[in-house]
């Protein structure tokens, strides 16, 4: 297979930013990226991969990267007529970007090529709007089916299906079921997932582009208020607004630059992608099926992954996701994470970002805020919170929802 490298990454902060707009966000990343990839002149750039969910709720429902890239294209700072694909897979959307950036160079059509995702879900006063970016990730034409599903799902968990009984959304609710599906018949405990949220808010209280850079503690996560038992608001990733990006290019590109460029660049060892289907609650989600994907083409075993981050919408999906990438056996997600081995220290660190639950989580950002953590933590860069011995770093994000799995999820390997 040929060699692919990560040469820049760039993250803004994410937060509440209603004075920012889709445009302001997207030249603050692409900026960012391209100054940290060490590239002089961004002609270089052979194609874009745009990722957005929720711009059609502003009204641009079509064309989102050529409309944000356009003033940067203006100016002399992004090159004219590249090719620009528009990506949306839910919350998976920037990781396939991501990946549509990689297959590009892997194919020799491209020897460099951007990935961003820009986002904003945050309309002051107006929580009807956010809804609506959310309610696109499950399916709207045959609503019976997971209706069906999530009221067969209630019986097995022990908690009915009551959607938005507590004001959060639909998807807090799925996944409060599948954490109650765990707690009931794996012996997961409340205080585990309160001690994934605890860890998380430390981890993003060090992490300067993190939306919360507050410590929560144990029974402060316990006694927060409820979202959907047996989540509270501690436990669950917040709305915001943010843009990521990376700058990827093939080995032949990456031997013409300089010594600095060379040294800090990372590899992706793989990128692979599944989609979910309404299995049984006790069966493989998606994203095992992805890990093990990954893991054959990078030729590794989930034992040598030193880091990793995950799509903790809620942080009971870290204890699953350890679960589901091979960190821990099946059942006892709970107890490793209770046991610190996915603390800054431990033995395999996740969410050093803080994760969604702290760091944030604007979709169509998150899943290259992501990378970008991975690969600072890879060069040695994540200051406070940097773990040691890092060689190879695990992303795993996942997007809308088909029953207990997301609708798409992307587990990328990087190493140096």
């Amino acid at each position: 297979m040929s060699e692919v490298y990560v040469i820049g990454t760039a993250c803004t902060a994410f937060g509440k930013f209603p004075d920012l707009s889709f445009r302001d966000l997207t030249a603050m990343a692409w900026k960012d990226v391209f100054a940290d990839s060490g590239l002089e002149d961004p002609a270089r750039l052979d194609s874009a991969w745009f990722g957005n969910c929720g711009m059609g709720t502003f009204g641009q429902r079509n064309i989102r990267g050529q409309v944000c890239l356009t003033p940067l294209i203006r100016e002399g700072l992004f090159p004219e007529r590249i090719g620009i694909m528009n990506v949306e897979g839910g919350c998976a959307t920037a990781s396939q970007a991501f990946q549509g950036a990689w297959k590009d160079i892997l194919s020799g059509e491209s020897q460099v090529a951007l990935a961003i995702g820009v986002e904003k879900t945050f309309f002051p006063g107006d929580a009807a709007r956010t809804l609506e970016i959310f309610e696109g990730g499950i399916d709207q034409l045959n609503p019976e089916e997971w209706q069906a599903y999530y009221a067969a799902a209630g019986e097995a968990s022990g908690k009915p299906f009551q959607p938005n009984a507590g004001g959060g959304t639909l998807f807090m609710d799925t996944y409060a079921m599948q954490a109650a599906w765990h707690m009931r018949h794996r012996g997961t405990t409340q205080r585990d997932i309160a001690v994934g949220a605890s860890k998380n808010h430390w981890h993003g209280s060090m992490n300067p582009k993190a939306q919360y850079r507050f410590e929560v503690s144990v029974e402060e996560a316990l006694n927060d208020r409820m979202v959907s038992y047996p989540i509270t608001r501690s436990m669950a990733a917040p709305i915001g607004d943010g843009a990521a990006a990376a700058i990827l290019c093939s080995r032949e590109v990456l031997m013409s630059l300089p010594a600095a460029v060379r040294e800090r660049a990372v590899r992706v060892l793989a990128c692979s992608m599944t989609s979910g289907i309404y299995r049984k609650p006790e069966e493989p989600s998606l994203s095992h099926h992805a890990a093990r994907r990954a893991y054959k083409a990078a030729g590794i075993t989930p034992e040598q992954v030193s880091i990793a981050e995950v799509h903790d919408a809620t942080s009971f999906c870290e204890i699953f996701q350890a679960e589901m990438m091979g960190f821990c056996e099946p059942g006892t997600g709970g107890r490793y994470v209770a046991e610190g081995h996915t603390t800054l220290g431990g033995s395999r660190p996740i969410n050093l970002s803080g994760g969604l639950v702290s760091k944030g989580h604007p979709v169509g950002a998150t899943g290259l805020s992501m990378i970008h953590e991975l690969v600072l933590q890879l060069r040695g860069e994540a200051g406070q919170r940097q773990a040691a011995n890092v060689s190879v770093a695990l992303a795993e994000n996942g997007g809308g929802v088909i029953g207990f799995d997301e609708a798409a999820c992307v587990v990328t390997l990087l190493g140096r």
